[in-house]
């Protein structure tokens, strides 16, 4: 059986490490090819959907940030980012990325089967831990992970679907 540690740290770390990896590797592309990092920073999708730097803040948000969700008991919407560049965009994810291995396994696994909440202005949805891994935190990371790569990608990126994935957790566990 999957621990809840597992199941939601492991996966965080796993993404934020391929999205800093695809981003860095995108930055190199873009600056030898005289591409304006900038523009990237500043993209839409669609003039509906929110820019490149609310995709970055949402992978963090859902991956560091839900981890300390799951261990507080409640989960809210991302604090707005200060202005930043491509590259302190990849250096929050980096801090992120380090900041998660301060969660230690036996804290979170003391949270298995409690209410998480979310909240959202006045809405409120009830999670028991695992649901809110399952059934929210790791879709959201994997939506905003894929907007970030598919940004990347239509500015002209040299990223795979191997970028995307990560480091994978291979082989027959002892």
């Amino acid at each position: 059986m999957i621990s809840l540690y597992e199941l939601s740290v492991t996966n965080y770390d796993r993404v934020l490490g391929a999205t800093i990896r695809f981003m860095q590797k995108s930055a190199t592309h873009f600056q030898q090819a005289g591409q304006d990092l900038d523009e990237i920073v500043n993209m839409q999708l669609a003039p509906d959907m929110f820019p490149f730097t609310f995709q970055i803040n949402s992978v963090r948000h859902h991956s560091l940030h839900a981890a300390r969700g799951i261990l507080a008991g409640e989960f809210t919407t991302p604090d707005p980012l200060p202005k930043m560049d491509y590259h302190g965009l990849v250096e929050l994810l980096e801090v992120a990325k380090e900041d998660l291995k301060t969660i230690h396994p036996e804290e979170l696994e003391a949270r298995s089967g409690l209410p998480v909440l979310f909240k959202m202005g006045s809405m409120e949805i009830p999670f028991t831990a695992e649901n809110f891994v399952q059934c929210f935190s790791l879709p959201n990371l994997y939506f905003h992970t894929t907007t970030t790569y598919d940004m990347l990608r239509m500015k002209g990126a040299p990223i795979g679907k191997t970028d995307f994935m990560g480091r994978m957790k291979i082989g027959l566990d002892p």
